[in-house]
Parts: structure tokens; C-alpha cells; sequence
């Protein structure tokens, strides 16, 4: 696996490495403030003081990213660098404006804008683009340095609260995915504002989702990650495994490293589904290539646009170009045995965690009755 330091995987506490590198900029950050902000005092530049208060967001610490991650540009320079994302959304935006010509778009979730300024080039009447975060802000320069001002309005604020200033818009696009695809549940609030103002036969951009599921050999990164805790230098603290173990780790997998088949989960309509859908039990059947050892199984998730001239859409996963959201790895308790044409079946349980439904609680049962292995179990797993 790719699994470079900082490359994006879980920190060693717990944390997405990007968030704590972010943390680590942000406080670097904050020592500058200080430096800047004893000259201003000493000077007493007023004129310096006004000059450094139109610096959109600089009045936010490092304590305010730590809640208000989407205000910091790091992470939206990631997900602006991830080609497979940003193009794919160009390419639908671009070469389909019949969708998009004097139409009016709500772009949910919009961070700097970039989605709706697609839509303004492809001929929308007007967008309205709904940023919670200080990004909206930002979005508001850029439109405006871009000459868009008068078809693209920024709306600062959470959808459920904001009211637009029409009553129906004709088409809704978002880039609500998170890590597992549900990672953070922004599809629920795509799906209030397709319920709240979509027109009846609007359209909503991507309508297609769907989660995906194999099993890989890892032995060695298990190693590093998990029964590290066993000896620490020369210390026991294998009570930290179980923990470790009930941790998703969120990482770019080599393909070369796939046992079984890939099977399809779930598939979401994002059109016609309801918030519940999100929470769902399905089996699966995973059928072996080749004899080899399993040490983890691997989710990851295809979107689609299908109101388009042809399909259009991109995958997340190991056979795929590599995305930001990589893939999710459950690391299992056992070192599973399996031989060619043998099926490790089970059933994954996932729904939004009940304190904090932004997380993610899964519930995986697997078993297998092969040659060499005969194995049931269940493990918990929590993506926070």
C-alpha cells in the first residue's frame, strides 16, 4: 500500500493526518498572528490594522479550525488538486449544459466556489451556492474577481436554516461524498434541500452512489499498525489493539494486494431516496482469485451521473486513479486462510452513530468453512 507518512491516513491518535497537519499549520499560524499583531500595536498603524482586517478569515485561531475544518484553504486545495473529483464535475458541468442553460442551481456545500462557477460558464440563469464555513466568504471574492456577481449569489450558512430567495431551483449539484462515502453525512442535507426546493422534475447532480467491498492481503502494514501495540519498547500495550482494530483506516491500497472479488453493497438514488436509506444492513460474498491470506476487507465507492448524454461518473477505488478519499480499510481480528474459489460471506451493518451522526458506526459479521480456515466473528468498527 501507499502508506507514506502524512499521505492521509489515520494519525497516531486517532485523528485524520490531514486535520493534524492542518492543526500544526494553524498554530504556526497563530504565532505569526502575534508577531503581526504586536507591531500593529506598537506602531499604532490604524491604516495597517484596516488593511489586515479585509484579510477574509484572518481573525480565526487555531481553535476555530479545529471546529470549522472547511474554513482553512489546505482542504480545499486537496480536494481542488484531486483531479479524478474536480474534472469529472467539469466534464458533466461542461459538455451537458443542456442541463445547466437558463436554469436555476443550487450548489450545496460549495467551499470556494468552483462548482457553481462551472454552472455560471455553462449558461445557469443564476446560482445560488450555500457555504456554512468562512469559506463562503472567500467564495464571494472569487465569484466577484471572476465577473460573476450577478449570476452566482454566495449564501453563508447551514441549508436547514437559510431560506433562498426563490421558491424552486431546477437543478441541485453537491460534492457531499465523504471517507466510506458516508463519512460526515452531508448526504442527508442534499437530500433536505432536494425535498425543500427542487422542482418536480429536477435534477440532481450526481444522482448515482454506490458502496463497494473486497479483501486484501496486508500483513505487513497490519503489523505496523496493530500488534505494534504488543511490544513498545519493550512494553505491553496490546490493550490499545482493540481500540486500533475498531478504528477504519482511511488509506490508498495497491491493487496487486486484492484476495477476492469486488461486490457491490449498496446503491443509492440520490434522487428518490429517503435519509433513512443511508442506514442499511446488506451481505456479501467474497470469493477468492488465488490462495493467499486476508488481513483486512476494503470499501470504496463509484458516483454516477446519469441524466447526462452518456454516463458519466469516476470510482474511488484500488484499481482505479488514486482520489482524496483513497479507501477504507477494516482491519480483521483473524489472519484468514483462503484458497482459490473458496467465499469468506458475511453481512456489514452501517448507520450514522446516534450522539454524532456525522460518524459512522459499522457492525461487520464475516465466516468462512474453507480448507486450511474455518472462522465466524464479529467486529465494531467507528469512523470518527
Amino acid at each position: 500500500m501507499d502508506r507514506r507518512k502524512g499521505s492521509g491516513g489515520r494519525d497516531a491518535n486517532g485523528g485524520l493526518a490531514e486535520a493534524t497537519a492542518s492543526r500544526l499549520r494553524f498554530e504556526d499560524a497563530d504565532e505569526v498572528a502575534e508577531e503581526v499583531g504586536m507591531e500593529v500595536e506598537e506602531s499604532a498603524d490604524a491604516e495597517g490594522e484596516a488593511a489586515a482586517a479585509e484579510v477574509i478569515g484572518s481573525e480565526k485561531t487555531s481553535a476555530d479550525y479545529y471546529f470549522d475544518s472547511y474554513s482553512h484553504f489546505g482542504i480545499h486545495e486537496e480536494m481542488l488538486k484531486d483531479v479524478v473529483r474536480t474534472r469529472s464535475y467539469q466534464n458533466v458541468i461542461t459538455q451537458n449544459s443542456f442541463l445547466f442553460k437558463d436554469k436555476i442551481v443550487l450548489d450545496v456545500g460549495a467551499g470556494t466556489g468552483i462548482l457553481s462557477l462551472f454552472c455560471a460558464k455553462a449558461g445557469a440563469k443564476h446560482v445560488y451556492a450555500i457555504e456554512c464555513s468562512q469559506m463562503a466568504d472567500m467564495a464571494k471574492e472569487i465569484v466577484k474577481k471572476n465577473g460573476f456577481s450577478d449570476v452566482i449569489t454566495v449564501i453563508k450558512g447551514k441549508v436547514e436554516e437559510i431560506e433562498l430567495p426563490v421558491p424552486k431551483v431546477d437543478v441541485i449539484i453537491s460534492e457531499w461524498m465523504g471517507y466510506f462515502l458516508l463519512f460526515e453525512n452531508m448526504l442527508d442535507t442534499v437530500l433536505y434541500a432536494r425535498d425543500k426546493w427542487l422542482v418536480d422534475d429536477g435534477v440532481v447532480l450526481p444522482d448515482k452512489a454506490s458502496l463497494h467491498l473486497t479483501a486484501i492481503e496486508d500483513a505487513e502494514y497490519k503489523d505496523d499498525k496493530i500488534e505494534f501495540w504488543n511490544n513498545v519498547y519493550g512494553f505491553d500495550m496490546s490493550c490499545i489493539k482493540k481500540q486500533a482494530m475498531m478504528e477504519p483506516l482511511v488509506d490508498t491500497v495497491d491493487a496487486n494486494q486484492i484476495v477476492t472479488n469486488c461486490q457491490l453493497l449498496k446503491t443509492m438514488d440520490i434522487s428518490k431516496m429517503s435519509s433513512g436509506d443511508a442506514s442499511f444492513t446488506v451481505p456479501f460474498k467474497l470469493v477468492a482469485e488465488r490462495n493467499d491470506f486476508i488481513h483486512a476487507l476494503v470499501a470504496y465507492f463509484n458516483v454516477s451521473f446519469t441524466k447526462c448524454h452518456k454516463l458519466m461518473g469516476f470510482s474511488t477505488g484500488p484499481r482505479s486513479k488514486s482520489t482524496h478519499w483513497k479507501q477504507t480499510v477494516l482491519y480483521l481480528e483473524d489472519v484468514v486462510t483462503i484458497c482459490e474459489g473458496e467465499t469468506l460471506s458475511g453481512s456489514m451493518t452501517v448507520a450514522p452513530n446516534k450522539k454524532n451522526p456525522r460518524d459512522i458506526d459499522i457492525t461487520l459479521k464475516y465466516s468462512i468453512d474453507g480448507h486450511r480456515c474455518k472462522v465466524s466473528r464479529t467486529q465494531q468498527y467507528k469512523m470518527r
